[in-house]
């Protein structure tokens, strides 16, 4: 049997530029490894300003280059139930900022329907999915990236939902009725999905967000643990890549500041 991950790797930047650097060069590197191992580089995109960052970087024809583009499969980690060009859609900002730059065949996008009433929604993916990791109880994938929410959250797997409870399925609709904005209905990887990843790399930037990433790194136990915190992976590297200004809180507790 696998065993869990130990503590996670963090990886302190000087700020976001350098941070979303540091993860091109992860993405890159990584992506090279899955290809001549496998034949392919399957990851999973994550939304929000950081990876905005790192998707302008990677579309940069001196970084777009160093990848196979046409061996690499393209998914998302969680979606606002919107349609493809609504201003709040992850796959448009990754369309915007990378597809329309690298010679991506379209086949090898799966981006979530959000377009469509949840269920459908979840079907459709999930469908997508098993065509790509074919006779797989989970998908691993070679990379996910994530964020991290101000309340701890990240993909679209908020505290106290019923999502984080589920074990078997790959991806579940999440109602979204609690600030931060827009308060629509979101289509999400689950847990036990990340968890199965080859490599997760959380990508976090701004004071913004010190005080809730140095609550994620100082309480690691508990019954009542965030949704960041349950990603453990259960055979796979976990690192938190941060910038100082997240990181400000997290030093002062260990002393390093």
């Amino acid at each position: 049997m696998n065993k869990i991950s130990p503590r996670p790797e963090i990886k302190i930047l000087a700020d976001a530029p350098a941070l979303a650097e540091y993860a091109a060069g992860q993405f890159i590197r990584i992506a090279n490894e899955a290809i001549a191992s496998r034949g392919r580089f399957c990851v999973c995109l994550a939304g929000g300003s950081t990876p905005r960052l790192l998707y302008a970087i990677l579309a940069q024809p001196v970084r777009a280059v160093q990848i196979e583009w046409p061996k690499v499969q393209i998914f998302w980690g969680d979606e606002r139930c919107v349609p493809p060009d609504h201003p709040d859609s992850n796959f448009l900002m990754t369309q915007q900022t990378l597809l329309d730059h690298v010679s991506l065949p379209a086949k090898n996008v799966h981006r979530i329907y959000g377009e469509l009433e949840a269920t459908r929604a979840v079907r459709h993916y999930i469908n997508e999915m098993q065509n790509v990791f074919t006779g797989q109880i989970f998908p691993r994938f070679d990379l996910v990236l994530l964020g991290l929410g101000d309340d701890g959250h990240t993909a679209s797997l908020f505290p106290g939902t019923p999502a984080l409870s589920e074990t078997r399925a790959w991806v579940v609709s999440v109602e979204h009725s609690i600030p931060p904005p827009p308060l629509v209905t979101r289509i999400s990887l689950t847990l036990t999905v990340l968890n199965s990843a080859a490599n997760v790399l959380f990508l976090v930037a701004g004071a913004g967000k010190s005080a809730i990433f140095s609550r994620v790194m100082k309480d690691q136990t508990g019954p009542d643990l965030l949704p960041a915190q349950r990603v453990r992976l259960v055979d796979g590297r976990l690192v938190w890549a941060i910038d100082k200004m997240a990181a400000g809180e997290y030093l002062k507790y260990k002393g390093t500041d």
